[in-house]
């Protein structure tokens, strides 16, 4: 048996990242968990236990030194919401700020609308779009639950209401996938728009 201590907190540059789940809405074709590798950067973000605040709150560190902290591992975070929400909170009350790598489905997970929840303790949202069209979606993101473009979508159009930054990425280079129509429906909902490149993760 391994007894190499998970990595829950991991930095790239001056962010400090949060990976709180191991559970996903989705099962991406090009995300490196589906192709044999649990690693961002020398970082092996395999998780065997759920994980829990206390977790996590003891390792955040000195705030005043971390640019942003960042919800984002191999899981969707909001999965893991009561989790997420005590970390935020607690970062939140030291004077950090904090953003949540989503791929817009908590919503959809949870049946009911979260991003109150979300606007309490969270500066802002980077969103996954990754398609311009359900069909595009479903080849290369895999969803778990029907529906899920159509809930991803709205997510997209609700969150501006909530949280003042919000940003909607797609990754360029995806087969069947127009990046230029990911770029418009990002701004058709008045989000920013960040273009992502094929294999490169962190």
């Amino acid at each position: 048996m391994s007894t190499t201590k998970p990595t829950l907190i991991y930095d790239i540059g001056h962010h400090r990242y949060l990976n709180i789940t191991a559970r996903c809405t989705l099962r991406c074709q090009f995300c490196p968990k589906h192709n044999g590798s649990k690693q961002v950067h020398e970082y092996d973000l395999s998780l065997s236990k759920p994980i829990t605040a206390e977790d996590i709150i003891p390792l955040l560190g000195d705030v005043t030194q971390i640019e942003e902290y960042v919800f984002c591992g191999f899981g969707e975070s909001t999965l893991n919401l009561s989790c997420l929400l005590q970390v935020a909170k607690e970062i939140k009350a030291r004077g950090g700020k904090v953003r949540v790598n989503t791929d817009g489905l908590g919503n959809h997970f949870h049946r009911r609308n979260i991003l109150p929840e979300l606007s309490q303790y969270v500066d802002s949202l980077s969103i996954s779009l990754n398609a311009d069209t359900p069909e595009g979606y479903l080849q290369h993101c895999r969803p778990k639950l029907a529906n899920s473009y159509e809930a991803l979508l709205k997510f997209i159009e609700l969150a501006p209401q909530y949280i003042s930054q919000v940003q909607v990425t797609a990754i360029n280079g995806l087969d069947n996938v127009n990046i230029e129509r990911c770029r418009a429906i990002a701004e058709q909902y008045g989000t920013q728009f960040k273009q992502r490149e094929l294999d490169k993760v962190g």
